[in-house]
């Protein structure tokens, strides 16, 4: 199938592009929603602008539409940039979130697209291991009991796994970030000709949640 994968730079929705990329599809297209919501219910925000770099990594287009991020009106953004271009389904990161989920599925029934949704209800811990063994994943925005400073920047490894399990029984987290505990940067993948460098970057802390900043990145040779 001829594919535009949503994006939004982070591991889920990358992944999900290299599963379909796996599978023998084609991804035409890239689609980022860029959200004016901060604590938007549909789409990723943090450091959303590199979704810039990560295409041209790829090689792939980018349409990138900009949303006032008002529950609801923020599927129609989706719905108005799939009607632009020909393809015959939409790629989808989401592992367990109904709430977004469905609202892709029903944007798609409207126009007829498949949706591809590769990691939908598969078990999250396999699913970041599987993760890490292709893809370099940077943490840059935390929001859990246990997910402190010092979590910003940090890349996503079997120790950081072990480290979300323990947090998960303490705590109750989803270890794949699924609740909005933690969001994700993806700086390097198979299908990327070169990598994200990430050149400066600011932790900005509030109360219990906090967000690493990347204030300048560039394109750099694996």
């Amino acid at each position: 199938m001829k594919l535009a994968a949503l994006i939004s730079g982070g591991k889920d929705s990358s992944f999900a592009m290299y599963k379909a990329l796996q599978a023998g599809h084609e991804i035409t297209n890239l689609i980022v929603i860029k959200s004016q919501n901060p604590d938007s219910y549909m789409y990723h925000t943090p450091n959303i602008h590199l979704t810039e770099l990560f295409a041209e990594a790829t090689g792939i287009p980018l349409i990138s539409k900009l949303s006032s991020g008002e529950k609801e009106r923020e599927v129609d953004d989706l719905k108005m940039v799939l009607q632009q271009i020909e393809v015959d389904g939409v790629v989808m990161g989401a592992i367990e979130s109904e709430y977004q989920a469905s609202r892709i599925r029903q944007v798609c029934e409207s126009l007829e697209l498949e949706m591809y949704a590769p990691l939908w209800h598969q078990d999250p811990e396999a699913l970041l291991r599987e993760m890490i063994e292709i893809l370099d994943v940077r943490i840059v925005h935390v929001s859990a009991f246990g997910l402190e400073e010092d979590w910003l920047g940090r890349k996503i490894d079997k120790r950081t796994i072990e480290e979300l399990k323990a947090l998960k029984e303490r705590y109750g987290i989803h270890i794949a970030g699924e609740g909005g505990e933690y969001e994700s940067l993806v700086v390097d993948a198979p299908f990327f000709t070169k990598r994200i460098e990430l050149i400066k970057t600011k932790r900005v802390w509030h109360g219990d949640c906090g967000t690493l900043n990347v204030l300048e990145a560039a394109l750099a040779e694996k």
